[in-house]
């Protein structure tokens, strides 16, 4: 029998960074068993720049990236969610659309790389920075035992990657 693919969520305030980066990391990584997805409260409209090339440096895939609006995921035809992860603080508080089947939720904080201010250089190294912990956390995910955990066990293992540095 063929293994499931999991549908996951990756929400933040604008969808140009973070989630950006996380939805594009865990459909690398994934390797077909996770169909990953990012959405945004308030979108910013377009991905930023710093993130598109930081990806396409490393060779994981842009080009179909784009900021939309969570509400595409609340709608009747949305993809099923099985998990549904915030990674910034502002998603995490707001109150979010309701999901349609429960999906698992969980909170992974990432520093904003797109609030940096300075040089291109220090922009850079923050993108970098939330990437690399964003790569840790999803290999992570992607290691773990989902066909041996019950749902609570999954979901308190999921918020628990949340809490890595």
């Amino acid at each position: 029998m063929a293994e499931p693919v999991f549908n996951v969520l990756f929400l933040c305030t604008g969808n140009s960074a973070r989630s950006i980066l996380a939805e594009s990391l865990l459909n690398n990584l994934g390797k077909g068993r996770f169909r990953a997805f990012s959405a945004g409260s308030h979108p910013a409209g377009q991905v930023n720049p710093f993130a598109l090339e930081l990806l396409e440096k490393n060779h994981f895939p842009a080009g179909e990236l784009r900021s939309k609006s969570w509400d595409e995921f609340a709608q009747p035809d949305a993809p099923q969610l099985d998990f549904v992860i915030t990674v910034c603080d502002n998603a995490a508080g707001e109150v979010c659309p309701v999901w349609p089947g429960q999906p698992i939720t969980a909170h992974w904080g990432i520093p904003d790389p797109a609030a940096v201010a300075g040089s291109d250089e220090a922009k850079h190294h923050a993108f970098v920075s939330a990437m690399s912990q964003l790569q840790r956390r999803i290999c992570m995910f992607v290691s773990l035992p989902f066909a041996t955990l019950d749902r609570m066990k999954l979901g308190q293992a999921v918020r628990d990657i949340g809490k890595t540095a």
